[in-house]
């Protein structure tokens, strides 16, 4: 069984692509977003963190340094002790945008939720039919509502309501040990149980079964805390970005 501090490595591993420096690159989605220029993510017996290509050496070493300091976070609402530091150092070069803060959430491979409705997972014959609607026909009702524009990321598990996408739960990033789930309910069917038989029917699929998986939500997200209560998910630790 691996421990926290493992499973936070393999989580920030699986969030961001890393040169060979050490620095991030990007962050590992497939559309190879741009990152924060900090990222910190602790947990109750320690801490792990990295800094974007472009940042200044002598910045980005003092941000080390005070990142080093960071004592463990086992509080789910904390704020990192050096925030304030950190925005400082960042902010030498560039105004930082509003701290995100999030929480992360270690999702079992084997978990399940019984709800009455139906899933379609991206490995099925009717994850493939889904996706040729979706080409002939564009999104559906629900997608669109969602804010998807295209195609979502394989592995994917949709929970239906009425013969309509309820709510989709997809990799956000995936390496070879990690994926983190991404999470979309349509807004008029939110509350409902939904997103937690996606991402129930998400974790279980053959595909992810060798990989640790992981749910980040922000502090603030109510409604995603609302489906880690659902299915009882084992609190790992707190995220910090700045840009």
């Amino acid at each position: 069984m691996l421990s926290n501090s493992e499973l936070l490595a393999i989580q920030f591993a699986t969030d961001f692509v890393f040169e060979s420096s050490g620095r991030i690159a990007t962050r590992n989605d497939p559309d190879r977003s741009r990152a924060p220029r900090f990222a910190l993510s602790c947990c109750a017996s320690g801490n792990v963190c990295g800094i974007r290509a472009d940042v200044a050496d002598d910045i980005a070493a003092e941000l080390m340094g005070y990142a080093a300091l960071e004592p463990p976070c086992a509080d789910q609402s904390g704020v990192p002790r050096h925030l304030g530091r950190y925005i400082e150092l960042l902010s030498r070069d560039a105004i930082v945008q509003h701290p995100r803060l999030g929480v992360t959430y270690v999702l079992p491979n084997d978990i399940s939720y019984k709800l009455d409705i139906k899933l379609i997972c991206s490995d099925s014959v009717a994850g493939e039919e889904l996706c040729a609607t979706v080409t002939d026909e564009g999104l559906p009702a629900g997608l669109a509502e969602m804010g998807f524009r295209g195609e979502f990321w394989a592995p994917w598990c949709v929970a239906l309501y009425d013969r309509e996408v309820a709510s989709v739960a997809f990799a956000a990033r995936l390496s070879a040990t990690g994926a983190d789930l991404g999470l979309a309910t349509a807004p008029r069917l939110r509350g409902r149980g939904f997103a937690a038989a996606a991402t129930a029917g998400w974790a279980r699929m053959p595909e992810l079964r060798s990989r640790a998986l992981f749910y980040n939500t922000d502090q603030t997200n109510v409604s995603s805390q609302r489906v880690v209560a659902r299915l009882g998910l084992r609190y790992l630790g707190l995220s910090l970005e700045l840009s």
